[in-house]
């Protein structure tokens, strides 16, 4: 009898390692299956007193923290868990990711954005009175996630303003360039009138329109990246705040890129188009390079 209670119990501590291995690396469908098998050992906790749904937040695991909350019947049970620190679950999702989750996104800035994301997540779905619960070392969750990210916040703020350093210089580099064209135009000026020779040429307009949206792209981006390094780099800001104008400054720094590439096509065919014929095709093939080894 003593040894058949001692299988059972052994049985039991196999089945419930590997639960918790399944929800630390994120395993949905084994978790799936063994809760299939064995109901009641959602029920389960580790040493902490911390339960399936507890070591998938902390480990990042969002296939397998969706998978128990829908499938756990008494999920409103379970998010009142606190583990042997007085911990609730805001407060573990408030710890730093480990570093295998946290490496899959580059970028200390698009990490800490990445935790942001992550905590306010499961923000949502806590009670209310947990997020000003205070763990054993007296802190709310907000107190602990600032602890744990302060490192990563400053490497975040260092990568951003080093990244939007970087491209201002070219941003202005290429304002400096489309700014001169508009004002020399290609085949000059009518001396009589001061309007281009070549004013009436589809190709010029295609010229001045491209340098115009260079200019006018590049002068974006320049400003979307000088808020950028104005901004109070808070944990806060890498939510939605300091992405959204990286996003949007890299975004007009590559159309005035392709303006000033358009242009050059066009300045092409207006002036070596009845000489060079194959000049202006060279030209366009070429154009086409720096996109395509960007993988864009």
């Amino acid at each position: 009898m003593v040894k058949l209670f001692e299988a059972k119990k052994f049985s039991y501590i196999v089945v419930r390692n590997l639960l918790f291995d399944a929800s630390k690396f994120g395993n949905a469908e084994f978790i799936n299956k063994l809760i299939c098998t064995y109901p009641h050992i959602v029920w389960t906790t580790d040493d902490f007193h911390r339960s399936l749904f507890h070591i998938a937040v902390i480990h990042r695991q969002e296939s397998g923290s969706n998978l128990i909350y829908e499938i756990f019947v008494a999920k409103k049970v379970i998010l009142t868990y606190v583990d042997a620190y007085k911990q609730n679950i805001l407060h573990l999702s408030g710890k730093l990711a480990p570093p295998n989750r946290l490496n899959l996104v580059p970028g200390a800035a698009l990490q800490m954005q990445r935790e942001m994301l992550w905590f306010k997540k499961v923000e949502k779905i806590v009670p209310p009175s947990y997020l000003k619960m205070k763990n054993s070392n007296n802190l709310t969750p907000w107190e602990l996630f600032t602890k744990e990210h302060e490192n990563l916040r400053v490497e975040g703020e260092k990568w951003m303003k080093d990244t939007v350093n970087f491209y201002i210089v070219v941003a202005t580099l290429i304002t400096g360039v489309a700014f001169a064209a508009a004002f020399t135009v290609p085949g000059g000026s009518n001396p009589d009138t001061g309007s281009p020779i070549l004013l009436k040429s589809v190709w010029f307009r295609v010229f001045f329109i491209s340098d115009a949206i260079a200019l006018l792209s590049s002068s974006t981006s320049i400003l979307l990246f000088s808020s950028i390094l104005s901004s109070h780099f808070k944990e806060i800001n890498f939510l939605v705040s300091l992405p959204s104008k990286l996003e949007l400054g890299v975004s007009a720094l590559f159309n005035s890129i392709v303006g000033t590439l358009v242009a050059l096509i066009a300045t092409c065919f207006l002036v070596f188009k009845s000489e060079m014929k194959w000049l202006p095709i060279d030209i366009i093939a070429l154009a086409g390079v720096p996109p395509f080894d960007a993988g864009l």
